[in-house]
């Protein structure tokens, strides 16, 4: 079973899920789940279609925006923002570790003028995740927010 970690109220991150982790989200009522992996990042990496198909036979929203480690872009950190806007649902976004998912997030919320980098930094650290190496990308982003 594959550790759900809080970021947000509505939202939590996580490393590689399956459809067993699928099943739990619709059961803690998630509504939305996004994939921050590419196909085929590793070798026993479930398909970003299997696991899609899964999820919307449970009711649950899925989101493919796969961003390859290491390799954030400003094109990612937009899809992101805009799947998150006006988002009420709780969320489940994933990828290898978490840790790519909880950046992005950060990252999109920053962009979108969502949060400050101060809370940005604290619910990355309440889950988990040490964000304060992007402290400055998350300023630049927040003070040329309007994503």
């Amino acid at each position: 079973m594959t550790d759900f970690l809080q970021v947000t109220e509505n939202l939590c991150v996580a490393p590689q899920i399956n459809e067993d982790d699928i099943a739990r989200a619709a059961e803690g009522g998630f509504g939305m789940i996004i994939n921050n992996r590419p196909d085929g990042e590793e070798a026993s990496q479930p398909a970003n279609s299997a696991l899609a198909e899964v999820a919307e036979a449970k009711g649950i929203r899925w989101v493919h925006i796969p961003v390859v480690g290491g390799q954030l872009t400003m094109e990612g950190i937009e899809q992101m923002a805009m799947a998150l806007r006006d988002n009420d649902t709780k969320t489940l976004a994933f990828c290898r570790s978490g840790t790519r998912s909880c950046t992005l997030w950060g990252l999109a919320e920053a962009f979108s003028g969502g949060l400050a980098t101060d809370e940005i930094l604290a619910a990355g650290t309440k889950a988990g995740y040490d964000l304060s190496g992007m402290a400055p990308t998350l300023e630049h982003l927040s003070q040329n927010a309007g994503g």
